[in-house]
């Protein structure tokens, strides 16, 4: 497996391959409603990067994309992301290696802070939060979504250590 950055022109046939990779269960994970199938106005948001405001990371097994992590900029210094692993590889690592590199690339864009939404049920995505992103903010909004954020920055500090390591 590998994961690199995704581009504009490789990008639709990332998009189709994950998505058609996805269980029902999955895809409402991610998308937080049912997505019986993948339309032309999501598809063209999803395919629509351009490397600075809209970039994405693809991770690939024999160059079959097996995941995709997207970083969209919500403001000057801050960032939202998402990701989706096909079903077969859930749980095997990509998508802490997706939101590693998303990490990366949101550094490399100086992008100061990450953010993004979860399912409150979507337990196996928080707990992977909570281990890449050790002292991240977790806040629950409407519907039961929980609001992840992360400064780039950020320092453990010794309370935040001590009340991971009981976690």
């Amino acid at each position: 497996m590998r994961v690199r950055e995704l581009h504009a022109a490789e990008a639709g046939h990332a998009v189709d391959t994950v998505f058609h990779g996805l269980s029902p269960r999955s895809r409402y994970l991610r998308f937080h409603a049912p997505v019986p199938r993948l339309t032309a106005s999501m598809r063209r948001r999803l395919t629509d990067l351009d490397g600075r405001r809209k970039a994405a990371v693809v991770a690939e097994c024999h160059r079959t994309p097996i995941g995709i992590g997207r970083l969209i900029a919500t403001g000057d210094d801050t960032a939202e992301i998402a990701l989706a692993v096909v079903d077969p590889w859930q749980r095997k690592g990509v998508g802490t290696e997706l939101v590693n590199a998303l990490a990366r690339l949101a550094a490399d864009l100086r992008y100061e802070e990450l953010h993004g939404d979860v399912l409150g049920e979507n337990q196996p995505m928080l707990r992977l939060v909570a281990r890449v992103f050790p002292g991240a903010r977790m806040t629950r909004e409407e519907d039961d979504v929980i609001r992840v954020g992360y400064p780039l920055n950020h320092r453990l500090t010794h309370e935040e250590l001590v009340a991971d390591l009981r976690w």
